[in-house]
């Protein structure tokens, strides 16, 4: 069977960023053979280590300002934007890196070319992306089995995802916001998935009648011996959203869910409690450098005190005592603790602006140089409402299996829960943080840390 190409998630990620690379360095080449770009001498032995050096800001400052994300790759404006942002600091960090990279050329202008050459011929391979790659006709395939409610949410998931063409579905009835798709029968499925070049097939057996599933199983059997791949629907959910499937919170949990290896791997954990300890001691730093500053914002935009503490629930259910800016206003509780929304009107001005960059945060470099907290985990909550949580939401309290973090993966995907819902959802990005945790996860929750504080979207 010859299966229609598709570029997958990961196969996407890796093309923008090799892609990029390239690019940039083939046209640092022909600027420095056919044009009179010589800040970049390819005769020169020390070549390797400049460009290097180059590829190494690029890669990490287009990670920060979102250059390889998926969902902006496709909008043209957007990936300007982020290609202009990333040309300009790469290129300012690069110039500003003595002995490493190449001595400041004598003639300024040269400066400016390397800018415009990060910028221009990335670009132009970046709108061919667009209008090449992101076509609909390199998306993965899928049909979706099982009753409607499951597949009712996964259609909202992949909806305009671009990376999921859902081509059919079979389920016990016509699903209204699955317009143009078909409702197939399960003794047709693999004739079906053969004619239209179906890559993946996601199935989810639960409420189905037996006869379907003797069926259905038959069908599966044949096409992942054709080389189709078989998905069970909360496999799919999961990487998808990123977050554990509501299904996996039942009293079987522990089938699904189980520490990541690294929670016992003593070099992981002591990378990660010196990582903890040297950002505390230079974000503490960098803290009472511009600490003049906060302390005449909130003398005119909290006017009380700066610092207030509060009791968290941490690691094994042990309570501690976190420190804060303070950003609402002095009788924000005086009825007693409430969760914070959403323009919650008890922010203060000043306030605001110490949540949208994170600020507000910053004393708590202290809990973690103490050992109370990480750079990384899930957001310690308070003992009264960590109580009610436990209470409504079954195995809340695995979340305190590990020690609570300054930032987390539940964090910078969702960071507004306000009733009970949005809490469980939350709560499953933190277990699948638990369950996923490892180096490079908690490299991209710092990134998305840093993107969230450049971008204003604290809480």
């Amino acid at each position: 069977m010859t299966q229609k190409k598709y570029f997958n998630i990961s196969e996407r990620k890796i093309l923008l960023r090799v892609t990029d690379i390239l690019v940039i360095i083939v046209s640092l080449f022909m600027s420095f053979e056919v044009l009179d770009f010589n800040y970049f001498s390819f005769k020169n032995e020390a070549i390797f280590g400049w460009v290097s050096l180059l590829v190494f800001y690029y890669l990490i400052f287009g990670e920060i300002f979102q250059l390889f994300n998926l969902n902006i790759s496709n909008n043209r404006y957007l990936v300007v934007r982020s290609i202009v942002v990333t040309a300009f600091i790469t290129t300012v960090f690069y110039i500003f890196t003595p002995f490493i990279a190449p001595v400041l050329p004598n003639n300024r202008l040269q400066i400016l070319y390397l800018f415009l050459i990060l910028i221009v011929p990335v670009t132009l391979w970046r709108f061919i992306y667009i209008q090449v790659i992101f076509s609909p006709k390199f998306f993965k395939t899928v049909i979706f089995i099982g009753k409607s409610e499951k597949i009712e949410k996964l259609i909202n998931q992949i909806k305009g995802d671009n990376y999921h063409n859902l081509r059919a579905y079979f389920s016990d009835r016509a699903i209204e916001n699955a317009e143009g798709f078909r409702n197939i029968n399960t003794d047709k499925l693999a004739e079906f998935s053969l004619d239209h070049s179906i890559n993946e097939i996601i199935v989810s057996k639960e409420g189905l009648p037996e006869e379907v599933i003797s069926s259905l199983n038959k069908e599966l059997i044949f096409l992942f011996q054709k080389g189709l791949h078989i998905t069970s629907y909360e496999s799919f959910y999961e990487s998808i959203t990123l977050r554990i499937p509501k299904e996996y919170l039942e009293q079987n949990f522990y089938k699904y869910i189980n520490f990541s290896k690294n929670n016992t791997n003593r070099f992981y954990l002591f990378g990660l409690r010196i990582t903890d300890i040297i950002v505390s001691f230079i974000g503490s730093i960098l803290f009472l450098c511009v600490s003049p500053l906060i302390l005449i914002g909130n003398l005119f935009g909290n006017r009380g005190p700066l610092f207030y503490s509060q009791n968290r629930v941490g690691q094994n259910g042990k309570v501690f005592k976190i420190f804060k800016l303070r950003s609402m206003v002095t009788d924000a509780e005086k009825n007693g603790a409430v969760w914070a929304q959403k323009e919650d009107v008890r922010i203060t001005s000043f306030g605001k602006f110490l949540r949208n960059t994170r600020l507000d945060e910053v004393p708590q470099f202290f809990n973690i140089l103490k050992g109370q907290m990480s750079i990384i985990g899930p957001r310690p909550e308070r003992p009264e409402f960590v109580k009610d949580l436990e209470d409504q939401i079954p195995f809340y309290a695995i979340r305190h299996v590990v020690r609570p973090g300054l930032t987390g993966w539940a964090q910078v995907n969702y960071p507004y829960a306000n009733t009970l819902e949005e809490q469980e959802t939350k709560l499953r990005y933190d277990l699948y943080y638990i369950k996923e945790r490892n180096a490079f996860l908690d490299f991209k929750i710092l990134i998305k840390t840093i993107t969230t504080v450049l971008f204003f979207r604290g809480q």
